[in-house]
């Protein structure tokens, strides 16, 4: 199975109570199809004595089974408490986003997403961006006549 399939398979399942277990997940969610996997992540803290972290992931074998879980399950009631389902995300690289070690501007994906070739750059300013290249532009411009406080005195 590709990951995207995977991904669309796979469903996030939030604001458990502390008390639910992956047995509990399966028996709420195999109804709509059979299931895979099903994970609840542990507290990132040792000293935390909760089992989980409020939220868990189930996957289906097939997306279609997904998409109808989460049509019936989602703003539904577990244990006294309202859960809310969606289709998880794809889980990122281990040096990709905010929990990187790395400046955001120097991974990859960023770059590969959000850099601008001088190509388009030039394109988008038309014949003034070449002509604005060649001199540099003086800060100070459009300044003029701002250095007294207080309103204009006609």
């Amino acid at each position: 199975m590709s990951d995207s399939v995977r991904a669309k398979a796979t469903l996030y399942v939030g604001g458990l109570a502390t008390h639910v277990t992956s047995v509990t997940l399966h028996e709420a969610f195999i109804p709509f199809g059979p299931i895979i996997d099903i994970s609840l992540p542990a507290p990132d803290l040792p000293s935390n004595t909760d089992p989980h972290r409020g939220f868990g992931y189930v996957e289906f074998e097939s997306a279609e089974d997904a998409k109808e879980a989460i049509d019936n399950m989602d703003q539904s009631e577990l244990f006294g408490r309202v859960i809310k389902v969606n289709q998880a995300k794809e889980r990122k690289a281990e040096g990709e986003g905010l929990g990187s070690k790395t400046a955001i501007w120097e991974q990859e994906g960023y770059l590969n997403k959000y850099a601008v070739s001088d190509e388009d750059r030039l394109a988008a300013g038309g014949a003034d961006a070449e002509q604005k290249d060649d001199q540099p532009m003086d800060p100070m411009q459009g300044l003029e006549g701002l250095d007294v406080a207080g309103p204009r005195l006609a």
